[in-house]
């Protein structure tokens, strides 16, 4: 499901000239003196924030499902999660290379690849300190 989201927001629905409706106005609420410059750069940075997120929540929700009937996390099931975001992110970026209003990326990719190791390593984390918890109460 978190996949088809990640799909339909490489559409032109979530092109920079949409969610440019929404930043922009709201930098110039918070200061109205601001440069059209920096509002391109906010922007800019918002919209790679949110390559890294959607990829982190992602290797977050492949751990969870892959990990779920292993019992613990396997560094093999880490880099199968891991492949298939970065597959994910590729076939992601050659769609946007078909949308007239977006662009196709390697740097958004590698940005959706090191969003997929946060999200592992976040699972990881919670995961390890619920497993000491349960040891510490036992």
């Amino acid at each position: 499901g978190w996949m088809l989201i990640i799909a339909a927001a490489s559409t032109d629905m979530m092109s920079a000239q949409h969610t440019s409706r929404f930043i922009g106005p709201l930098l110039r609420w918070l200061a109205p003196d601001i440069s059209p410059a920096t509002i391109a750069g906010v922007q800019l940075f918002i919209r790679k924030c949110a390559h890294l997120t959607e990829y982190a929540i992602l290797g977050i929700l492949l751990a969870r499902a892959f990990f779920r009937g292993e019992g613990k996390a396997t560094a093999r099931y880490a880099v199968l999660i891991w492949l298939t975001a970065l597959v994910w992110a590729g076939l992601d970026e050659f769609h946007q290379s078909f949308v007239a209003s977006r662009t196709g990326s390697p740097i958004d990719v590698m940005i959706d690849a090191t969003g997929a190791l946060v999200g592992l390593g976040i699972y990881w984390l919670c995961t390890s300190r619920a497993r000491l918890a349960a040891r510490a109460m036992t």
